[in-house]
């Protein structure tokens, strides 16, 4: 396991690159939500993200479970409609599977911790056309991957991103069951969910800065990313 300030320092280091990453994908992903939704999505992700991340100098002196548990709370106070409460509120929770440090156990903890608290949140299962379609996939995979398959971390990770790309992916052909986009009825089906491509987003950034950190590289499944890109 690597030392708490290795730890801290991947923490804000994740927290930047996805601020960076949500404030690039701001218009896409409220194209996304203008299909089906309230169009705010991709500036509450960003606006609830770059906040977080303007409170670095907060967390100098952090254990990394705190810092998770703050960018929690900072969502909720920033993140616009149930979206804060959510993303924040289950981030909280699952912060402290982190006391004591990540190491791969903690992580896959975190992880199963999250996506518990997002679905009992949300009332969302997977079929339903939300971020839950993407998370299941990713958590089931990163923990198959460290338990039973005893991949390195960073494999492990590569791998959940990729389910993720397909769980984003899963979301486009079928009908929305939750949230906004469920008024739509049929008419929902054949748009892409911004809950589960900001969730995709999210986690691109956690496996480039884990590359960092970890110090290794990894190949991606580039068929099922080029699924759910945009057209540049």
């Amino acid at each position: 396991m690597a030392d708490v300030d290795t730890q801290r320092d991947a923490v804000i280091a994740a927290l930047d690159n996805v601020a960076e990453r949500l404030t690039a994908e701001k218009s896409y992903l409220t194209d996304l939500d203008s299909a089906i939704g309230d169009a705010d999505h991709g500036s509450n992700m960003q606006r609830g993200f770059s906040k977080a991340a303007e409170k670095r100098d907060e967390f100098a002196d952090m254990d990394p479970d705190d810092i998770v548990k703050t960018i929690g709370t900072t969502l909720i106070s920033n993140v616009g409609g149930a979206s804060g409460p959510l993303y924040g509120g289950s981030i909280m929770f699952a912060s402290q599977e982190l006391d004591g440090g990540i190491t791969a156990e903690t992580s896959v903890a975190f992880a199963e911790a999250y996506l518990d608290k997002v679905k009992d949140r949300g009332g969302a299962q997977v079929g339903s056309k939300t971020m839950v379609d993407a998370l299941v996939p990713a958590v089931h995979t990163y923990k198959k991957s460290i338990e039973q398959d005893d991949l390195p971390p960073l494999e492990a990770l590569a791998k959940a991103v990729d389910a993720a790309e397909r769980g984003v992916q899963f979301t486009t052909p079928i009908k929305a069951l939750k949230g906004r986009a469920s008024f739509l009825d049929w008419r929902s089906v054949g748009h892409q969910d911004p809950g589960a491509t900001s969730t995709l987003f999210i986690m691109e950034e956690l496996l480039a800065t884990a590359e960092e950190y970890l110090d290794g590289d990894v190949e991606r499944d580039a068929r099922a990313a080029d699924a759910v890109r945009r057209d540049e």
